[in-house]
């Protein structure tokens, strides 16, 4: 049985967010249920076969300086690019111009292809500080580090400035606060006025300008701050994009607010909304009721939630979306060894299908193809 299919505003890009009705079965489980030997027999088949099945599931790529040449971004149109994201965590305008000058000039070498354009914010962020000699610090286990929020202060290995001022009203004695991807582990011991006093749980060592992140607490900044309204309002609306991924969703109104900045100049613009906290996820029904689709940014939700349960994180927002008939996108790590390797993992690609056979629209690359 393939469920039904439910109108979405995002049909015309090619996604449809695909409602469950019962247990959801798609062609591609047949060969796990059938009933009899010839059915399996011709599913067998498949697998060997150099053609392959028809693919519904969309296939988003991060341009970057490794596909943004007009060769390169042929070659990933002939291969099933539907969407290109350009990314404003990283590069300028005119970077960004140059990729999109280059992907339509790709375009016109395949007048019957077609991608959407997709603008991904760079969004709120804490980040670590410089240090006084520059360079790395090392850290101890065991040892005391105090976090200033006086970010003009150089640090050392002793203390480190952080972009974060409501730090001490946010933490607690206990509260565990991660450094760059979670290689530096720290526990709040004290908290002060204007810093915290922490205990380094492992050994590291760390360079300047490192995101933080705060697992369990609410961070206090808006998620379309200011960069984020001149990166859409500036050059994302100027070039026609199609969507628009805005990071660290935390409440429907924060997307609200984007749709009434972005007026009646982006009302053909489709909001994605990246659940990447647990404060995304406490409320995700209000934040799917408020999106166009869901992006499972399983990278910074695995920082805030032990990684082992990101899994159940991912099964839940993709059913729920499969419910409300709403396209979801599953990202980060999806193919990450590729970025040094010819081939993926078999885990890597077994998660790529369970993604898919689990409900997801849309897979994501970052790293990967950038």
């Amino acid at each position: 049985m393939v469920d039904d299919l439910v109108d979405s505003p995002l049909a015309r890009h090619g996604f449809t967010g695909r409602c469950v009705r019962g247990k959801r079965v798609l062609g591609q489980t047949h060969v796990a249920m059938g009933d009899d030997l010839a059915e399996l027999s011709v599913w067998a088949e498949n697998c060997y076969s150099p053609d392959p099945l028809y693919r519904k599931t969309k296939l988003i790529c991060t341009m970057g300086p490794s596909c943004w040449d007009v060769d390169t971004l042929v070659k990933m149109i002939d291969q099933g690019l539907n969407v290109a994201r350009f990314s404003f965590s990283h590069g300028d305008f005119e970077t960004h111009s140059r990729a999109l000058r280059n992907l339509k000039d790709a375009l016109r070498e395949r007048p019957n292809k077609d991608v959407s354009i997709m603008l991904d914010t760079k969004g709120p962020e804490i980040r670590s500080g410089f240090f006084a000699a520059g360079g790395k610090v090392e850290l101890e286990a065991g040892q005391d580090l105090i976090l200033t929020t006086d970010y003009s202060f150089k640090g050392d290995a002793h203390k480190i400035a952080c972009t974060y001022e409501k730090l001490p009203q946010s933490v607690k004695p206990g509260s565990i606060i991660l450094m760059a991807d979670g290689t530096v582990n720290l526990e709040v011991v004290e908290c002060y006025e204007d810093s915290v006093k922490t205990r380094v749980l492992n050994h590291a060592i760390i360079g300047e300008r490192k995101n933080m992140n705060l697992p369990g607490v609410r961070v206090d900044l808006p998620c379309i701050g200011e960069k984020e309204a001149n990166d859409i309002l500036n050059w994302g609306l100027p070039n026609g994009i199609d969507f628009i991924s805005a990071s660290f969703v935390q409440h429907g109104d924060d997307i609200r607010e984007l749709r009434e900045m972005l007026g009646s100049r982006g009302r053909n613009v489709q909001i994605i909304s990246k659940i990447e906290s647990t404060e995304g996820l406490r409320n995700f029904d209000d934040i799917l009721e408020a999106s166009d689709a869901i992006m499972i940014a399983r990278g910074d939700l695995g920082m805030e939630m032990p990684p082992e349960k990101v899994f159940l994180a991912q099964r839940m927002m993709t059913a729920r979306c499969n419910l409300a008939g709403k396209p979801v996108i599953t990202a980060t790590q999806m193919l990450e060894s590729m970025i040094e390797n010819p081939r993926p993992t078999r885990a890597e690609v077994s998660d790529v299908a369970n993604a898919v056979l689990d409900g997801s629209d849309g897979v994501m690359l970052s790293g990967e193809s950038a």
